[in-house]
């Protein structure tokens, strides 16, 4: 019996284009090798989920090299303030993407174990500027040279290009999470197309 043609289109998808189609089409959801978008996307989340694991681990560690009771929010703190210089509490918290009242609390801390001080603003006198003290300088300074040291020996045989290549992915993936924070913080401060400003370092 010749089976009805209508029950094998349904059941038995073309593996092909459409008739007429050029040879080399590919579905809209459907990305190089043959994966869809969703499954592509799903390793990107895998991966990146991965990293943010491994990332906070060692913020953990270096947080506390730091001092013994210091969280790895506040690492972050301290990496943008000596990357930004001194910096007013609201434009921290827009840097960051969190809310004052959470900064707040670490600046205290911070200060409280003599890493941070405050100062007049220059441009506003009724303002304050947040900055590192002395101490802060140094520790941040031993900490970071560490890091950068630990960076270069499990990367420093990757081909030049290629890091370049992967500073670049990075850089155009924190800007699109980046368009979150802008949404959210009106007036958040800026640094080009692929901004990183939320990267502690």
């Amino acid at each position: 019996m010749i089976p009805d043609p209508r029950i094998v289109a349904m059941s038995n998808p073309a593996d092909g284009p459409p008739a007429g189609a050029p040879a080399d089409a590919v579905a809209p959801d459907t990305v190089s090798g043959g994966d869809t978008l969703d499954e592509t996307l799903n390793t990107v989340e895998h991966q990146i989920s991965l990293f943010w694991r491994r990332s906070r681990s060692i913020s953990q560690q270096l947080s506390r090299q730091v001092h013994p009771d210091m969280e790895p929010s506040a690492y972050g703190l301290l990496a943008v303030i000596r990357r930004e210089g001194p910096i007013r509490l609201t434009d921290l918290a827009q840097n960051i993407g969190v809310g004052k009242p959470s900064v707040s609390r670490q600046i205290a801390f911070l200060e409280g174990i003599g890493l941070v001080s405050k100062e007049a603003d220059p441009l506003d006198g009724r303002a304050q500027s947040i900055r590192l003290t002395e101490k802060g300088e140094e520790r941040m300074h031993q900490v970071q040279d560490a890091r950068r040291q630990d960076f270069r020996e499990r990367l420093g045989e990757w081909p030049v290009e290629e890091l370049q290549t992967l500073a670049d992915y990075m850089a155009k993936l924190n800007a699109v999470f980046d368009l979150d924070v802008l949404g959210k913080e009106p007036g958040a401060r800026g640094g080009g197309p692929y901004r990183t400003g939320t990267t502690a370092t």
